[in-house]
């Protein structure tokens, strides 16, 4: 894929240590390289940082009302960008995905409930399974390798029987899969939703990713398959189900703490509802508020430009690693801005079984710090996560190191 100019400057190098930033302050030594956890080393959209800017400027910092013009501003983007007709009624606003999926968990869950999986996924899904008092059933998904390429299709009749279980209760799906890059097709979901309709099961989709897809690639929402199957189809009950949004990823503003979830079901959005509000984080702050509202009214040209910046690296990337490290596989990103690397035959060379005591050693020798993937489940022992989410610069150099490590 080509990536097309950009009009706004994604190589300038945001120095983010000394700012109490998760990702950089918590490196060890000042000279690692970060390129562990999913947020971004650019500053977001300009557009964001004035509302910010113009919000902070009152001084009063009081409780905040999510007014009419919130709800439109989400309701207008998903209609206009995506195609998916959102009734404002559907919204529900919490501090963030993760809270907004635990919420769900409890509001439709039995302890000893078994949550579905596909794996290898996002590891604070296990953790949300666990705090809900359920069980992880995990089902992996299939990788095709070919030229040194990864593929990820899911395992339909292994889906089937874990959503047929008696325990089962739940799919917690993720839209577009966090690690493997996947942006699954309208196919794909409405597969998804049928067996989710057929076996009685709650379907919640973790859409955080959606806007991040290479350029050309279409995401495509969960809640608008739903709405095409259901005009479709005359169904004797309604397929119930939840989707959870949140600008946090696309516009690198998972600090300000702001995301909804969109649930059409009246009764199982009450019970969320009160769910949200049992576990305290129904309270938005201001600045996440206006934040939203000026990504998604305003800011539809630079995420169109870091799309394409994010998908050049990713070209560079594979290209460099193809080169110097031959031996590792790349999963074909079509969303997300993560990496997914097969790493076992480097792991095999240096005498290390398993892939968190690779990243440890990678980290000390190379001073380079990767996601290990077996905190995605154990489908993911064996690879690495990138983050491609930064400037060329620095990802040069982390690739640099990366490689000269590989290849001792």
């Amino acid at each position: 894929m080509t990536a097309q100019p950009q009009p706004f400057d994604f190589d300038r190098v945001c120095d983010r240590r000394s700012t109490n930033s998760v990702k950089w302050d918590e490196c060890p030594q000042p000279d690692i390289l970060p390129l562990w956890v999913a947020d971004m080393d650019f500053p977001t959209a300009p557009c964001v940082q004035d509302a910010v800017m113009r919000r902070a400027a009152h001084g009063c910092y009081g409780y905040t009302l999510v007014p009419d013009a919130y709800y439109e501003s989400i309701v207008r983007w998903f209609s206009t960008r995506h195609g998916w007709d959102i009734d404002r009624t559907d919204i529900l606003y919490t501090i963030g995905v993760v809270p907004a999926i635990a919420a769900i968990l409890k509001a439709v869950c039995q302890t000893g409930d078994n949550v579905v999986l596909l794996t290898p996924v996002y590891n604070c899904f296990y953790n949300l399974v666990r705090n809900a008092g359920c069980q992880a059933l995990e089902v992996a998904l299939i990788p095709d390798y070919a030229d040194g390429s990864i593929t990820y299709t899911i395992d339909w009749d292994a889906l089937s029987r874990a959503l047929s279980h008696e325990k089962s209760t739940v799919l917690l799906f993720c839209n577009p899969h966090n690690p493997v890059g996947r942006v699954w097709s309208e196919d794909e979901l409405e597969r998804v939703a049928r067996l989710c309709y057929r076996h009685g099961i709650t379907l919640i989709s973790d859409e955080i990713h959606n806007e991040l897809t290479a350029p050309g690639v279409m995401y495509n929402p969960m809640g608008r398959v739903v709405q095409r199957l259901s005009s479709a189809y005359a169904f004797p009950r309604p397929l119930r189900y939840c989707v959870c949004t949140s600008p946090s990823k696309s516009f690198n503003i998972a600090g300000l703490q702001n995301a909804n979830i969109i649930c059409p079901d009246d009764d199982l959005r009450r019970r969320i509802d009160r769910a949200v509000n049992l576990n305290e984080t129904c309270d938005v702050n201001p600045f996440g508020v206006e934040a939203v509202m000026a990504a998604y009214n305003e800011g539809s040209e630079w995420l169109d430009s870091l799309r394409a910046y994010i998908y050049a690296n990713y070209d560079y990337a594979c290209e460099y690693l193809r080169r110097q490290c031959p031996s590792v596989s790349i999963a074909e990103m079509k969303g997300t801005y993560l990496m997914w690397v097969d790493v076992r035959e480097a792991m095999q060379r240096h005498g290390v079984s398993q892939v968190g005591e690779f990243c440890r050693r990678l980290m000390i020798d190379a001073r380079v710090w990767l996601c290990a993937g077996s905190i995605y489940g154990r489908d993911g022992e064996g690879f690495v996560r990138i983050n491609l989410a930064c400037p060329r610069q620095t990802l040069t150099e982390a690739l640099s190191r990366l490689a000269a490590y590989i290849g001792r």
